[in-house]
């Protein structure tokens, strides 16, 4: 196990160039979200960097399967079962064919047997789940021995990466920006590690990306777009809510290569700024 104070940062091995081509390839697909394009495409690098686990595995909150085709350009084809609560998600998962096969279930509540995958996979889901130690419990259950959990989460420095307002308006500002992402915790590196361990997962490695400024510029674009549509919709709640109601999501709205590239252009502008501080965790931990 590694130390619980051994936090990999991206830029310490010199791997920050921007993802260009992910970003390309995901306004490509759904220019309707680009703050989450953005953030997605650090994500993802980072994912396909560390390299992706082989064998029989579960997406767990996997969507509506966007981002595994993705990954699975870059990794090549798994055995994957895509599993996600949203059943509108889970029918455009299954029309996209990117899993074997994919079920409509809670997380805290996996409809497989005892040790049936060699690894889970999670993106960017568990800060959105309340009951996370009966998600942890499950994940365990599931795995085979010295399987594999890899995941993706926003940590502890997320909020201080944020500029916002530093008067006494931050918090509204924070609150604003956890209800509009659905956020319910942002954990450190120890505070993961001690449930893991609690439910039968042993920390492997832990390593940081989304530079501070990536995470502004994310928060910035979101404001003039997910943010702004939230204000028009105020009965709507989540942006997944509004794309649904303007009939965005499941449609095939494409956006053509060229203006993509250019969209990913205009978002890498002036994104050549160190920081010593991250907004995300990528982590991945076996089963004992």
């Amino acid at each position: 196990m590694i130390s619980q104070n051994r936090i990999q940062s991206s830029n310490s091995i010199g791997e920050t160039a921007f993802p260009k081509t992910l970003l390309t390839r995901l306004m490509m697909q759904a220019p309707y979200q680009p703050a989450t394009n953005y953030w997605r495409a650090f994500e993802l690098a980072e994912v396909i960097r560390y390299g992706f686990p082989s064998g029989r595995g579960l997406d767990l909150g996997c969507g509506d399967g966007h981002l595994m085709g993705i990954i699975l350009e870059s990794t090549g084809t798994r055995d994957l079962v895509g599993l996600d609560v949203d059943p509108e998600e889970t029918a455009i998962a299954r029309a996209r064919n990117v899993y074997h096969e994919v079920v409509t279930a809670p997380a805290d509540h996996i409809p497989f047997g005892d040790d049936e995958f060699d690894y889970v996979f999670s993106n960017s889901v568990l800060e959105h789940i309340e009951n996370i130690d009966g998600v942890l419990r499950e994940v365990a259950r599931v795995l085979r021995a010295d399987g594999r959990f890899l995941f993706t989460v926003p940590g502890p420095d997320f909020h201080a990466s944020l500029r916002g307002p530093q008067s006494a308006d931050r918090e509204a500002y924070l609150h604003a920006v956890d209800t509009r992402c659905a956020h319910l915790r942002y954990w450190s590196l120890a505070q993961w590690t001690e449930r893991m361990e609690k439910s039968g997962l042993a920390l492997i490695h832990c390593q940081e990306y989304l530079e501070e400024p990536q995470v502004q510029r994310w928060d910035t674009i979101a404001r003039w777009t997910s943010g702004a549509l939230m204000r028009v919709f105020k009965r709507k709640k989540r942006p997944i809510e509004i794309q649904r109601v303007l009939k965005i999501r499941s449609s095939r709205i494409r956006l053509p290569k060229i203006l993509a590239s250019g969209c990913a252009r205009l978002m890498q502008i002036g994104d050549n700024t160190p920081s010593s501080r991250f907004g995300c965790l990528l982590i991945e931990a076996k089963k004992r």
